[in-house]
């Protein structure tokens, strides 16, 4: 993984960015460290139109279906000169109860795409059960084919081609590893070898202060 701050790669069992000292708690220092409620569409920029919701929906909807281990959420916000988007979106995803996704499904099986229409800035992340099937180059990936779509503020249009693109990548792993499953298995790091990436917060974990003290580097 990258680290959210200074971009440097770092190993994810790290307890915190060897380049730059990064950890949660800088995060939560920015952000808040309280339990966020909110669902995974939420438009709190205003930046759907009419009708627009439904068409994103059914995009996100489509790709819980096919793959239902794991969930999407949107979230679009001006979040402010003093924000940074890689930053905000890896705290988001930790700190998140998304109030319509069954408790169930993990944060850590979560992917979260945040939009800035403000500082027209925008990124995904996504929780450590998807590592054997996402690198940060398919994020890139995913965002550059919205670029067009964003500049003309064509927000919906460019968060479905974004999701689009993203079913064809989880498909096209999700047959790679029906082929060679020993090859994904070998990527799996177990969260008791290495921390979890993204609390269950939904499941009612709040860790205790020992816990808070060996704070790991989470997406």
């Amino acid at each position: 993984m990258k680290c959210p701050r200074c971009v440097q790669r770092i190993h994810r069992a790290a307890a915190s960015c060897p380049h730059c000292g990064f950890t949660l708690a800088d995060a939560d220092a920015r952000f808040g460290a309280e339990e966020v409620h909110i669902r995974s569409l939420t438009d709190s920029a205003g930046i759907l139109r009419r009708g627009d919701r439904p068409r994103v929906e059914a995009a996100m909807e489509k790709i819980t279906r096919r793959f239902p281990q794991l969930f999407v959420a949107i979230y679009t916000g001006s979040l402010g000169e003093v924000a940074n988007i890689r930053q905000f979106g890896f705290w988001l995803l930790n700190r998140s109860a998304f109030e319509d996704v069954p408790v169930q499904k993990p944060n850590e099986a979560g992917i979260l795409i945040t939009i800035d229409p403000e500082s027209k800035a925008a990124g995904m992340v996504f929780g450590y059960l998807l590592d054997p099937f996402l690198e940060e180059s398919d994020t890139f990936d995913c965002l550059s084919r919205a670029h067009a779509y964003w500049l003309e503020g064509r927000y919906a249009d460019g968060i479905v081609r974004v999701l689009h693109h993203l079913d064809g990548i989880l498909c096209k792993r999700s047959r790679q590893a029906r082929r060679d499953p020993e090859h994904f298995q070998r990527k799996v790091v177990l969260p008791a070898q290495m921390g979890d990436l993204v609390r269950r917060i939904r499941a009612g974990h709040h860790p205790s202060p020992e816990e808070q003290e060996t704070e790991e580097v989470r997406r």
